[in-house]
């Protein structure tokens, strides 16, 4: 009972990393670029977690190298797409717009109207915080937010499956290593890594740590105890803690109604959160 009370815990913890993170990927963009940045990102994550939890590779059949695999490239593919998106419109906006990945999942996994209410007010506040009326909307940025949320939908529908059928340290750690591979020949193409120098190592470093060694391994954990349907919409705080984020440490402003849109996106995360724990007793 303990661990399944310290799934929501993780998972906020999670969500709280991963923006503080790309708060400073955000900041690395001019030096490097988003390919380079994101490479810093997934291969150093991919060697932290190598050297921490030493998976047993001897141990895996064709099943879990096959998951582990595609959930690899679902990681790799979010993260290079959201990187290219926060590139082109503010942190907040973009992460609003991914998550119609989980908000779409979670209306498909849905089995009672409830849940169905507080999805659609999610979904209320994601067209809400999309400047519809403003000249300088950026939409190859939004199109690729979207795109990222496709493919956050797969990580999650990935990340429960690999969670169920080995140890999450190695799910991630072969997650990563996966990851890894899918970007490199991106960074190759792109060059741009090759201008690191050793503070952006180190801050790509602190990137590594805050957005995917440590959130993933605390995701893994919570998607072990909790149904997809429910780590999807929980999720939904995302928005709200990259706003702040995106205020704080990158100066970015929202308007009120954008505002009140991830209002709208908490408030359907805290009803789901509240209505599952009231259904599982």
């Amino acid at each position: 009972m303990k661990k399944s009370n310290l799934a929501i815990p993780a998972t906020l913890l999670a969500i709280i990393c991963v923006q503080g993170g790309a708060s400073i990927a955000k900041q690395l963009f001019p030096a490097i670029g988003a390919i380079g940045t994101v490479t810093l990102r997934i291969v150093l994550s991919a060697v932290l977690l190598t050297l921490i939890n030493r998976p047993k590779f001897l141990q895996f059949d064709r099943q879990k190298w096959k998951y582990c695999a595609i959930y690899g490239v679902g990681l790799a593919a979010m993260n290079l797409i959201f990187y290219m998106a926060i590139q082109r419109i503010p942190l907040g906006l973009a992460v609003t717009v991914e998550f119609a990945g989980p908000l779409f999942l979670a209306l498909a996994l849905s089995r009672k109207l409830l849940d169905v209410i507080w999805a659609l007010l999610a979904c209320v506040g994601i067209l809400l915080i999309v400047p519809w009326k403003s000249d300088h909307v950026d939409l190859l940025g939004l199109g690729l937010a979207f795109l990222a949320g496709v493919f956050w939908a797969l990580y999650i529908i990935m990340g429960g499956k690999v969670s169920k059928i080995m140890d999450g340290k190695d799910a991630v750690t072969t997650g990563m290593i996966f990851a890894s591979l899918v970007i490199i020949p991106f960074t190759i193409w792109d060059g741009a890594v090759f201008n690191i120098t050793p503070t952006i190592f180190m801050k790509g470093l602190g990137v590594a740590i805050l957005s995917s060694a440590l959130p993933f391994s605390l995701e893994m954990m919570a998607l072990k105890k909790l149904p997809a349907k429910t780590f999807s919409i929980l999720m939904s705080l995302e928005p709200a803690f990259a706003a702040l984020s995106g205020l704080v440490f990158l100066a970015e402003e929202l308007s009120f109604l954008q505002w009140i849109s991830i209002a709208c996106v908490i408030t359907a995360s805290i009803g789901t959160t509240i209505f599952s724990r009231v259904s599982n007793h």
